[in-house]
């Protein structure tokens, strides 16, 4: 019986899918829907993207078009060289069934089905946050019904890296840091997944393979979609693989005792020219600091078991070794 009830928030891109593909068939995850968000495409492409993933992978699940702008300014350029034009690796794919999209925006759909299912739904996010912010404005108290919130987003310089779009942001948060700032700061509980432990958790070339020539039609699927992403790693990082973004959020909500974790609050950088750095205060640190005071603690990844949050994808889509 699943024993994670998750709305899927998420710009897909290449590692949202390869999340989604996890999630659809890991059997302690139960998808309650889809909610789609500007972010590595515009949003017709990733409301698109999230049919034709939910139609072949999640049947019956519903998908909900999001924001396609941050709060307060446009929406950033599609981010082709890294997931495609079409967002999903320049694969060949057919139309989905627009049909099948819910009428609700994505923040009521988020609403709607929290309040149906108060304490037991998991916000699971991996893109920029405004459909979280939008549902927290559209009803506070949802935060109180909400049985968990994990984001992909962020880094804290763990390992020295503050950033991935500029020297100090990430791609998620820096997209809509006024978003991002109001969710951390939501009295629900909240987990952040960011680079600190993403560019730990690496799929090579051969793991890739090995999901191909295993893992049956899911497989073959995120062997494709994962070439674009491959090249574009090589190139800008010289690695020989990709990072387990979105997947380790994922991960994180099915076993956190893979990961070590840092208590406290969280805030996001909001302008100048560290927009979109998250900095936290951690709840050992007894300095007075007034822009986090009031706040509530966020559980920050600090560090992971990367062999065991792979060998979970692998074992999910191919089964035992």
């Amino acid at each position: 019986m699943p024993q994670h009830q998750v709305i899927y928030d998420t710009d897909p891109g290449i590692d949202d899918a390869m999340a989604l593909v996890f999630q659809a068939l890991h059997p302690e995850i139960e998808l309650l829907g889809i909610t789609s968000v500007f972010g590595n495409a515009s949003i017709d492409t990733t409301t698109r993207n999230a049919l034709y993933l939910a139609g072949r992978f999640a049947p019956g699940v519903a998908v909900a078009r999001g924001a396609a702008a941050p709060l307060q300014c446009a929406a950033p350029e599609p981010l082709g060289w890294i997931h495609g034009d079409d967002g999903l690796g320049n694969i060949e794919l057919p139309e989905p069934d627009h049909g099948r999209l819910d009428a609700r925006p994505a923040h009521r759909f988020i609403v709607e089905t929290v309040r149906a299912h108060p304490g037991e739904v998991t916000l699971l996010a991996v893109g920029p946050l405004t459909n979280l912010a939008l549902a927290l404005a559209d009803d506070p108290g949802i935060a109180h019904q909400v049985k968990e919130v994990v984001i992909m987003g962020g880094a804290f310089g763990i390992r020295g890296v503050l950033g991935n779009v500029t020297p100090a942001a990430e791609a998620n948060i820096h997209c809509d840091p006024e978003a991002a700032d109001i969710v951390c700061g939501a009295p629900w509980k909240l987990s952040i997944v960011g680079l600190d432990v993403t560019h730990e958790t690496v799929m090579t070339n051969a793991f890739l393979a090995s999901i191909r020539d295993r893992g049956g039609d899911p497989g073959r699927f995120v062997w494709d979609i994962s070439r674009h992403y491959e090249r574009f790693h090589f190139e800008n990082d010289r690695l020989e693989g990709i990072y387990s973004h979105d997947y380790s959020a994922v991960a994180y909500l099915l076993a956190p005792h893979l990961y070590a974790t840092r208590s406290g609050p969280v805030r996001v950088v909001t302008s100048g020219i560290a927009t979109g750095e998250t900095i936290q205060k951690p709840s050992a640190m007894h300095v007075t600091a007034p822009d986090w005071e009031g706040r509530p603690a966020c559980e920050v990844c600090i560090g992971v078991d990367a062999q065991a949050v792979l060998a979970m994808y692998e074992r999910t889509l191919c089964g035992p070794a």
